[in-house]
């Protein structure tokens, strides 16, 4: 996919997709940034299966935005042989805006899943990339928590000259070494992790706003830190359901678009 700015909103100017992902037309239904194009993502399998190898690429040009997401969670389903594998390379120019927010990642019993992001980001752009992953299928059958047998996520972050900013890998391999141990989940379930890149003073505006802490009200446990050499925050959050962890991510979410365009984000959807 690649952004270009025409005129007063942004467009999708190119696509190329192949099953079994295909990427719908954008659309233009967010009220509070009518110029930014929304596009969703399609698996049209369903499911992530042994053997898929998926890559996505991103390109938002100068002074481009643009909001990705899925249309539903990514399930990744019980495999007998080999694994599934994902790259995402993510590349924004200057003054480019990117809102990369896909639904949950679900691991089924016995799944294994590599996924790899690496984000080019220019000093003048933001991008926001949030993760949600579930333990499995908690509430299938007598629940599924944390059965599955390996998953892998690995995000660093760029700068056009090929200068490496910060990198992150967390690896799960819970059917061997434990997840409920402290400093990993602990009695928590589902895990929010958002990287964003973005320039100085809009990560050092936005640490001073953002919610962190234990809520009680959604069971939650939020936290934000620096990235290295300047490249923006880092937003993490533990809870026992999906929806409150959500809910915080948008939150985070809420505060950067303010912070960077001047504008809220939207309502919910009923189906989300």
């Amino acid at each position: 996919m690649k952004f270009v700015c025409q005129g007063e909103r942004s467009v999708l100017a190119d696509l190329v997709r192949k099953a079994p992902l295909l990427v719908q037309q954008a659309l233009y239904f967010d009220e509070y940034l009518p110029g930014l194009p929304c596009v969703f993502i399609v698996t049209t399998t369903g499911c992530v299966v042994q053997g898929d190898r998926f890559d996505i690429s991103i390109d938002v040009g100068a002074g481009a935005m643009a909001h990705v997401t899925t249309q539903a969670a990514t399930k990744i389903h019980r495999m007998e042989a080999n694994f599934a594998a994902q790259s995402q390379r993510l590349n924004l120019a200057e003054n480019a805006y990117l809102e990369f927010l896909p639904g949950p990642t679900i691991p089924h019993k016995h799944s294994r899943f590599i996924t790899q992001t690496i984000a080019t980001v220019d000093t003048s752009a933001t991008l926001l990339f949030a993760e949600l992953l579930q333990p499995g299928r908690k509430h299938h059958g007598t629940g599924e928590l944390f059965e599955y047998d390996l998953y892998s996520s690995s995000v660093a972050v760029t700068r056009p000259d090929g200068t490496l900013l910060c990198s992150e890998k967390m690896v799960c391999d819970p059917l061997r070494v434990t997840v409920r141990s402290a400093g990993v989940m602990g009695k928590f379930d589902v895990l929010g992790s958002v990287t964003l890149a973005t320039a100085p003073h809009h990560a050092e505006a936005l640490l001073g706003k953002v919610s962190t802490g234990f809520d009680p009200d959604g069971g939650c446990l939020a936290g934000a830190s620096r990235l290295p050499h300047d490249a923006g925050l880092s937003y993490k959050v533990l809870g026992m359901e999906t929806e409150p962890v959500s809910a915080k991510v948008r939150e985070f979410w809420n505060l950067v678009r303010h912070e960077v365009t001047g504008a809220p984000i939207p309502a919910p959807r009923s189906w989300r």
